[in-house]
């Protein structure tokens, strides 16, 4: 009887830490806000990658882009897509995004990886023309600068950067991507 019990215990402090662990992964970093004013419908479509933090899962790819477009379940199919010149060859993720609370903020959860989520946080967009953005992850180690060109204005891109540092991310080590045709 107890061994039972303290199984039933073991099984629900699992599934409470799981549940803790996915949810604590798709926040958004402490002092940072999303964007309110949000519109879905305006963001979808094709954005390059101007510069991003460096993760394992973006390691030497140049190239990148995202593609985003309505899923049949409302929510929004993500489609990531980069070269890697080591192996001579594009690599593409394909995940799912979702609104964590109301569809006009630009706080979204993304999953790559079955039920795990991270956080989609549009913390900068330009909302006159949807024509760049500033994203970040659960915490100041992911940040993105999106931009529906593969060049940014000098003057934008220097903004965002300087918006992103006084958020406290660690601008200093932002990976320029390059959009050069490879090959």
């Amino acid at each position: 009887m107890i061994k039972k019990a303290r199984r039933r215990f073991s099984l629900i402090a699992i599934t409470l830490l799981t549940i803790a662990l996915q949810s604590g992964c798709s926040g958004i970093p402490e002092g940072v806000q999303a964007v309110s004013g949000f519109e879905l419908d305006r963001y979808l479509g094709t954005w390059y990658e101007v510069a991003r933090l460096d993760h394992r899962f973006e390691r030497g790819m140049s190239n990148v882009t995202a593609n985003y477009s309505m899923r049949n379940d409302g929510g929004v199919s993500v489609v990531n897509r980069g070269y890697k010149a080591a192996a001579g060859e594009w690599d593409d993720a394909t995940g799912k995004a979702y609104f964590i609370g109301d569809a006009d903020i630009g706080e979204l959860k993304v999953s790559f990886f079955g039920p795990f989520y991270g956080g989609y946080n549009i913390i900068e967009l330009d909302k006159n023309d949807y024509q760049y953005a500033l994203v970040a992850g659960p915490d100041r180690s992911y940040l993105w600068i999106l931009a529906r060109s593969p060049d940014l204005d000098p003057g934008i891109l220097s903004s965002l950067v300087d918006s992103a540092t006084e958020l406290g991310f660690p601008t200093d080590e932002l990976i320029y991507v390059d959009h050069k045709p490879p090959g």
